[in-house]
């Protein structure tokens, strides 16, 4: 019985240097046990193996679409659970907006707006590309020439941002930013827009 009980003991040892071991590791540092029953099972996935990263496509973002759930669960799925989720309503033209907010590091990167599925999700994350691979940070030169046929003023921004169509979309518009002084409510020139860079990637059912 001894013996049984030194077998264990020994066990139990080498379990715990295994679980605190690491390339470098400083033995002072905790050790955070697996819970099995607080694991996100979806992480062990094949196609999460190497990270998943969202895309902004004609259906939505990621596996946020026009037909998911505004609830904290289903836009918590649809993000791949990346972010953390804050709820919010706003008054605009005399109607009360509902929209959930995804937060990263403190920062707001995602905003879904809609009463019982989404309506609008802009994007400001620059992790997320769309489907043709625009990012946060593209110069409007990178995807257009000019404005005209392409782009108006952008509205409901505190801002003088324009927006512009993605090129075969119909559901994706990129909102550039940029600093201009010249009249309000008149689009800059092409030679302006073009250092201009995207500022917010918008799906809009």
């Amino acid at each position: 019985m001894k013996a049984v009980r030194t077998t264990l003991l020994m066990a139990a040892v080498v379990l715990s240097g295994c679980a605190s071991s690491g390339s470098g590791a400083d033995s002072s540092q905790q050790v955070s046990w697996w819970n099995p029953l607080s694991y996100h099972w979806s992480s062990a996935l094949p196609w999460n193996w190497f990270g998943s990263s969202l895309t902004v496509t004609e259906q939505g973002v990621g596996g946020l679409t026009g037909s998911t759930a505004m609830n904290e669960s289903a836009i918590n799925d649809g993000l791949n659970g990346d972010y953390t989720l804050r709820q919010g309503m706003r008054s605009h033209n005399g109607e009360v907006v509902s929209f959930w907010q995804a937060l990263k590091e403190g920062e707001v990167k995602l905003v879904v707006y809609g009463q019982t599925q989404p309506e609008r999700i802009e994007v400001m994350d620059s992790t997320i590309a769309s489907a043709d691979g625009s990012k946060i940070g593209d110069l409007f030169s990178n995807k257009f020439s000019k404005a005209f046929d392409n782009c108006t003023l952008a509205s409901g921004t505190e801002t003088r941002d324009v927006a512009c169509r993605a090129p075969g979309s119909q559901h994706l518009t990129y909102v550039y930013h940029g600093d201009w002084h010249g009249p309000e409510g008149l689009m800059p020139s092409d030679d302006t827009l073009k250092n201009w860079k995207i500022s917010k990637i918008v799906w809009q059912r």
